[in-house]
């Protein structure tokens, strides 16, 4: 069951310390608890549960996406992630506790997989939307407040920005988020399906231990095989062709093995766990995809898989130094006045530049209006997408398609030079999201919950971006000599 919760918000004063003293309003958990929308989760994290009146108790939204925000933001693993909660009395207030208690675990780290398969990565989406349109639209109101001053008209700048049909930057990129895998050369990946292969095999035979012969595996000969090319410091492509094919000849061999168990008696399929049978049907088409490369000599196939573990990782081709492929889900976001917006992910490579009608249409869903310029790089300026913003009267950045012109007047050479410096602003959340709160390997290993990780880096980017603002604001009013400073957050 799941009982709604009347009161999200509890004061600090009012959270119970058993050795004394309260909590400091001004920590940055505090704080951060109330720029979250709590109360706009309840409805969708409800129906997730059959019954609101049976069963156990389940934890709150609160609790459950609260779990998420600190591990992401902390970049803890599941364990670490509880035991910081037991520890700390702020990440309790946070939690929405009423008060502390460090004699028992709130929840086991196993929970951190619910939390992340009930809170899906459209819910955080919509959330993310929430915290950062919100934000997004104060900043943009207070550049226009700021710049209300008298014009030859007798009007102010920020009346004439209201009058115009689009206004504000969009700024668009895309980015790789890597799974948690070791490099997966096809070699690699056929041994390890040989050996799931060869478990599988000690299982479905053991009701016919001491009765019948079990086939032979060849698990020796393979394995000396496997690391006769592993033990070379430079493989050449005849050794690496050679141990392929006899690789394939192995998993292929236990594979007709499975199969001769499972149609002499189809109820021995129930010896093997869910994990081993889900991991049977991603080896039989890993075996197809690699045959068919062998065959053909080629290197590429469709759909490619890249991992046993995790199946729905694929080859992300980057064509930059250091790592010309990565394996993992592609992520398109757009950034509006420093706030990042998730446009478009999947694992599955595709063209970012197809994407970007949808993300100025986006950006008028949020915003009420199209954006006066779009900031992307020459992925996106296709002769069909600057036709179709020239049509809503919006600025593409970057140079006009042709042979460059060798007399650019000075301020289109100031134009594009500042175009390239307003739109390293969504690397500069790239390179937070990847070396700051993990974007850089997910380790998520289901495909809803790596989604669900992923769309977490950037909510907790933007809710980092709203605390760094309140901040200078209170020390822009503190040092200006404001005594009348009030705080107040306004949320959702």
């Amino acid at each position: 069951m799941y009982p709604k919760t009347a009161r999200q918000i509890l004061m600090p004063e009012e959270f119970f310390l058993p050795f004394g003293g309260k909590l400091n309003s001004e920590n940055r958990w505090v704080k951060l608890a109330a720029l979250i929308p709590w109360w706009e989760l309840e409805e969708r994290y409800a129906k997730h549960f059959k019954s609101p009146r049976r069963g156990e108790q389940a934890f709150t939204v609160r609790v459950a996406l609260g779990t998420l925000i600190i591990q992401t933001r902390m970049n803890l693993s599941d364990r670490e992630t509880v035991n910081q909660i037991i520890e700390n009395p702020y990440l309790q207030y946070f939690l929405g506790f009423d008060r502390y208690e460090d004699r028992k675990t709130p929840f086991d780290p196993s929970m951190l997989v619910h939390f992340r398969k009930r809170l899906s990565d459209d819910v955080l989406m919509e959330v993310n939307d929430l915290i950062a349109k919100d934000a997004a639209s104060t900043k943009a109101k207070k550049d226009k407040d700021d710049d209300d001053t008298p014009t030859s008209s007798g009007g102010s700048v920020s009346e004439k920005m209201d009058k115009d049909e689009n206004q504000g930057q969009l700024i668009l990129d895309a980015t790789c988020a890597p799974g948690d895998i070791r490099f997966p050369t096809d070699v690699r990946l056929l041994n390890e399906a040989r050996e799931k292969l060869e478990q599988m095999i000690d299982i479905l035979h053991s009701p016919d231990a001491g009765v019948k012969t079990k086939p032979r595996t060849y698990r020796k000969k393979a394995r000396s095989n496997y690391l006769s090319l592993e033990k070379q410091r430079k493989k050449h492509k005849k050794t690496i062709r050679k141990v392929l094919r006899k690789q394939l000849a192995y998993v292929g061999r236990n594979l007709k093995i499975i199969d001769r168990y499972l149609e002499a008696e189809v109820n021995r399929t129930g010896l093997l766990s869910k994990t081993q049978r889900e991991h049977l049907e991603t080896i039989r088409a890993l075996y197809d995809q690699q045959q068919t490369m062998y065959q053909t000599k080629t290197h590429s196939v469709q759909n490619r898989i890249v991992s046993i573990t995790q199946p729905h990782l694929r080859p992300i081709v980057r064509g930059k130094a250091g790592a010309d492929v990565e394996f993992g889900c592609k992520v398109m976001t757009s950034v509006v006045n420093g706030y990042s917006f998730i446009e478009h992910m999947s694992f599955d490579s595709f063209n970012e530049g197809n994407y970007l009608k949808l993300a100025v249409e986006n950006y008028k869903k949020r915003f009420g209006c199209y954006p006066e310029s779009v900031m992307a790089d020459t992925i996106f300026r296709t002769r069909e997408n600057r036709a179709w913003l020239k049509e809503n009267g919006i600025r593409m950045s970057g140079p006009k398609l042709g042979r460059p012109s060798k007399t650019l007047e000075k301020a289109q050479k100031e134009q594009e030079k500042k175009d390239t410096g307003i739109r390293n602003a969504v690397e500069g959340t790239y390179g937070n999201a990847k070396r700051k709160f993990g974007l850089d390997c997910i380790k998520a290993k289901l495909k809803e919950t790596a989604e669900s990780s992923i769309v977490l880096q950037f909510l907790v980017l933007n809710l980092e971006r709203r605390l760094r603002v309140l901040l200078f604001h209170f020390f822009k009013r503190l040092f200006s000599g404001t005594n009348n400073w009030e705080f107040a957050v306004v949320s959702g």
